[in-house]
């Protein structure tokens, strides 16, 4: 597939990264030189100097040819020209990365066609749903929702007190009745492990397991944790869009205090947000935390735009032994090194605006792609097709890469947890954890 990347920044260099790996053809534009340097580079595609909204840049890049055009620039402007444009020579499918949050709006007078995008991706409303559900599945590190929410991806912290460590995988499913869930992934010492049987688990170990919603809360005391943190008190560091986007779902639910360096931003937020307190002040003083009683909160959520206040307030909640840390950081190199500090509740608009793009461009048979923040690997959701490989015989017969596991299979609204008798049937939609190395065999096995 030919793809036109419009935007060579973080968002753009890593969409460009991961779809040359999956062997498409791109190209990807940027009036940056030092940005379209390092495409050129360190990308397996071509790199154009040149603005994005350029009707004759476009033309250069091979925009008639382009099967793909995402515009994912910070200018929203050039985001939707570029679309635009691309509409107007007859480009299957458009995505722009868009902030202003009027364009999706109920009511706002024009469509996404009008604006010349087949889909518009939001990084901040991304970012603060990916909060909400850290904040509502609080005993987590990761939750990731498929399928519009019948299908649960959640990583979790094993502690040395929990009654998994040292069980091998294979007696888990012994021990407590085969339960509806699959660990599909370990992170240990900073390497991603596809999990097999005989592999015991570990204090420390970071999980990943695919689970129906509804039984979340049960694999979290499997795993020792009993007690769901209560999300009665939320600090909020930053009074941007995310804050305001938290503060308006939770309003009701939780007392919210937010901290904004900005008087006149503060002032706003103030009159738009009557249920939540907003301080004008510099949420990483000390002073200023623990006057506003730091320790009697229950979370504690930085999404200001700079990643190193972010961390280091964060770091302070951690220490005052608030419950839940969340920290925003959009930095994609920050992302490994931040558990071995102790955060490990992490948000990246970068990883979440890449993962919307890539799933509306992957292949046909793809339904959903989520990346984790600092982890190896990819949870991709495939649907198999009539004469899909993957369909033909049971799973133990199935050449099935060694860097991936089936997760999770979803046939006809029912969620099956799926062992080595299981035969993928056609319309299945199968729950994958992959790491790089297996990509394409996977897309031969569904393709």
């Amino acid at each position: 597939m030919r793809i036109l990347i419009i935007g060579a920044g973080d968002v753009g260099f890593q969409l460009g990264r991961r779809l040359s790996r999956d062997q498409h053809d791109i190209t990807i534009v940027d009036e940056d030189p030092a940005k379209v340097r390092r495409a050129a580079e360190q990308l397996d595609g071509l790199a154009i100097e040149g603005s994005g909204d350029s009707y004759q840049v476009l033309l250069q890049a091979g925009l008639r040819d382009a099967d793909v055009v995402a515009a994912v620039t910070d200018n929203d402007d050039a985001n939707l020209m570029a679309c635009r444009l691309a509409k107007a020579c007859g480009v299957d499918v458009t995505i722009a990365r868009v902030r202003n949050a009027e364009f999706t709006q109920p009511g706002f007078p024009l469509t996404t066609a009008q604006l010349g995008a087949d889909h518009i991706i939001h990084p901040e409303r991304e970012a603060g749903n990916a909060i909400l559900r850290l904040l509502q599945e609080s005993s987590a590190t990761h939750v990731i929702d498929l399928e519009n929410g019948q299908i649960e991806v959640i990583g979790l912290i094993l502690e040395a007190d929990s009654p998994l460590v040292g069980l091998p995988l294979a007696e888990l499913g012994v021990r407590y009745h085969r339960p509806p869930v699959q660990i599909v992934a370990i992170e240990r010492n900073h390497e991603t492990i596809i999990p097999k049987g005989n592999d015991l688990l570990h204090a420390g170990d970071l999980l990943f397991a695919v689970c129906a919603p509804e039984y979340a809360k049960e694999f979290f005391g499997l795993a020792g944790k009993r007690k769901k943190p209560r999300m009665d008190n939320i600090m909020i560091m930053g009074g941007g869009m995310i804050a305001r986007f938290i503060a308006e779902e939770l309003a009701g639910a939780a007392s919210i205090k937010i901290i904004e360096h900005d008087l006149a931003r503060a002032e706003r937020l103030a009159d738009c947000l009557p249920r939540a307190l907003v301080i004008h002040g510099d949420g990483t003083e000390l002073e200023l935390l623990q006057a506003e009683d730091l320790d009697q909160m229950d979370a504690f959520v930085a999404v200001t735009g700079d990643d190193e206040n972010n961390i280091i307030a964060t770091l302070l909640a951690r220490q005052h032994e608030v419950p839940r840390p969340i920290a925003l950081v959009n930095r994609v190199a920050y992302l490994p090194i931040l558990p071995t500090i102790g955060l490990n509740a992490v948000i990246s608009k970068q990883i979440l605006t890449v993962n919307a793009v890539q799933q509306f461009i992957q292949h046909r048979q793809v339904a959903a792609i989520a990346s984790l923040p600092g982890i190896e690997g990819q949870m991709i959701e495939y649907i198999a097709r009539e004469r899909s490989r993957i369909t033909q015989r049971p799973l133990r017969d199935v050449k099935f890469p060694h860097s991936a596991i089936v997760g999770a299979v979803l046939r006809k609204d029912s969620l099956l947890i799926p062992g080595g008798e299981t035969v993928i049937q056609p319309g299945d939609r199968t729950v994958v954890f992959a790491l790089p190395a297996a990509m394409n065999e996977l897309d031969r096995l569904f393709g």
